[in-house]
């Protein structure tokens, strides 16, 4: 051979060491990858290429699938009243893709996780088409109906909890959208996706996961905690030596109440009238870092608290003396999901023992085989039971007497605390009113724990309260999940 040609082999040569070197990168390290690519095209087309599996409340489906024509696609995804169940499903479109349950369990609903690999070569074998597993959820159909409902045109979230599992009962945010607007690929489900995308009351936003706002006086029941815990009240009806109005410390300005006397009530009487003094004082006795770390017990400061989608984080925040009195009462930078103040609700009910909040019970192969079942987990023990049981005693008392009388149930015990929380520059806008609660039957169970807030109303400024208008809500939801339990 001679040099030009030699040349021109070891050249030949080279290039084909490259393509095949080039396609075994392909194939072998960037296969997986590539295989869930969301701009893969092929990914999408196969994921609608077959009915998706469904997600399943009270063993029924709240989702389904129709057959399509003109596309690649050959399914579309549809739910069964998707305004109401969108914060617990998420949207699966096949022009925008998929979140929450829609997207985190996509291996499981369209038949392509590595756990259905046996029932998959079954029906190749067998000649069955694929075909898509389903979501089990832990959500109650009549809880989440009148959580929604009770919400109606008002924003707002609902969050009601199993305090003994953490199973989430219900999870309910408005304004709401309806998935189905924009299941297809066509025109007109872009224009309804970018219409609702702009829409300035964001109705996307699932508010009881991914919304914080400043807890107001529901907080109070954490700073309570936090003082029986260390100790700066063993007494909830002895006096508290508490002024009123407080001064906060280190400035000139005072903290004032919107009811009742004050001046050195007992923890009993200052959580059932909501005293911002005494909450106020006891936060900064107690002092930031203690506060910082009885809030954690409780699950603020977790940054990655899924369920399985993931909750933004809630945060009491790290700061000075005056500030921290604030954020004793639920105000300053101290900011709360929905999810969170259930949370507090519920470890408190649950005598001081905080379960991992959860929503998938169970994953299911298309022939119902269970590939997954959830244990419920202790997330931490938030308080002892003695002083769980003298937060039991005090949040009862607000719900008989106090400020939250408009939750109470005939025959059910009821523990809460009301919030009427200021937001905006010098608290100009509407306040959020909230509301976090348990019922207890008589046989000493606690079946649900429940945290309502509502934005923004019709109400007027002064008509805007945590018992007048969250109150009501959480006490038609708790009264779903205790007569679906008859």
């Amino acid at each position: 051979m001679n040099k030009p040609l030699r040349r021109i082999a070891i050249f030949c040569g080279l290039l084909v060491l490259a393509l095949l070197i080039r396609d075994n990168w392909i194939q072998y390290v960037q296969a997986d990858s590539l295989k869930t690519d969301s701009k893969n095209r092929r990914v999408a087309i196969e994921r609608y290429g077959t009915p998706r599996g469904d997600i399943i409340v009270d063993g029924k489906a709240i989702t389904g699938s129709v057959a399509t024509k003109g596309t690649d696609y050959k399914y579309k995804r549809t739910w069964k009243n998707g305004e109401m169940w969108a914060p617990v499903t998420g949207y699966s479109s096949q022009i925008i893709g998929a979140t929450q349950l829609e997207s985190l369990e996509d291996g499981i609903l369209t038949g392509n996780d590595d756990r259905l690999f046996f029932r998959n070569t079954l029906d190749m074998i067998t000649g069955k088409k694929k075909e898509g597993g389903s979501v089990v959820t832990t959500l109650n159909a009549a809880a989440q109906k009148a959580a929604f409902n009770g919400l109606g045109n008002k924003k707002g979230a609902v969050v009601a909890l199993d305090p003994k599992t953490g199973a989430i009962l219900a999870l309910a945010s408005t304004p709401s959208y309806d998935p189905s607007t924009f299941a297809g690929i066509s025109n007109t489900d872009s224009k309804a996706f970018q219409k609702l995308d702009k829409n300035s009351d964001k109705p996307m936003l699932n508010r009881a996961l991914r919304e914080t706002y400043p807890p107001g006086s529901t907080f109070k029941v954490v700073t309570a905690a936090a003082a029986l815990e260390n100790g700066t009240v063993s007494d909830i009806d002895d006096k508290t030596d508490s002024p009123d109005p407080y001064q906060l410390p280190e400035t000139t300005t005072d903290l004032t109440n919107e009811h009742g006397v004050c001046k050195n009530a007992t923890l009993r009487y200052a959580l059932e009238q909501s005293c911002n003094t005494v909450f106020g004082k006891l936060s900064d006795t107690v002092g930031n870092e203690k506060m910082r770390e009885q809030a954690a017990k409780f699950g603020f400061d977790e940054a990655e608290l899924d369920v399985p989608v993931r909750a933004a984080e809630s945060v009491y925040p790290e700061d000075n003396r005056p500030q921290n009195a604030m954020a004793g009462i639920g105000q300053a930078s101290n900011r709360a999901t929905p999810l969170q103040m259930a949370m507090v609700a519920s470890a408190v009910a649950n005598d001081g023992e905080l379960m991992k909040p959860y929503m998938v019970d169970q994953l299911r192969a298309s022939n119902l085989d269970v590939i997954e079942t959830h244990d419920p987990e202790t997330l931490s023990q938030a308080v002892s039971p003695e002083t769980a049981q003298k937060l039991q005693d005090m949040m009862e008392t607000v719900v008989k007497t106090g400020t939250g009388q408009k939750a109470q149930i005939e025959n059910v015990t009821v523990g809460g605390k009301t919030g009427t929380a200021q937001h905006g520059v010098d608290n100009k806008e509407k306040p959020y009113a909230w509301f976090i609660s348990y019922a207890r039957l008589s046989d000493g169970s606690a079946p649900v724990a429940v945290a309502v807030v509502v934005e923004d109303s019709d109400a007027e400024r002064g008509d805007i309260s945590g018992g007048g208008l969250a109150a009501p809500i959480a006490k038609s939801v708790m009264q779903a999940v205790i007569n679906s339990k008859k």
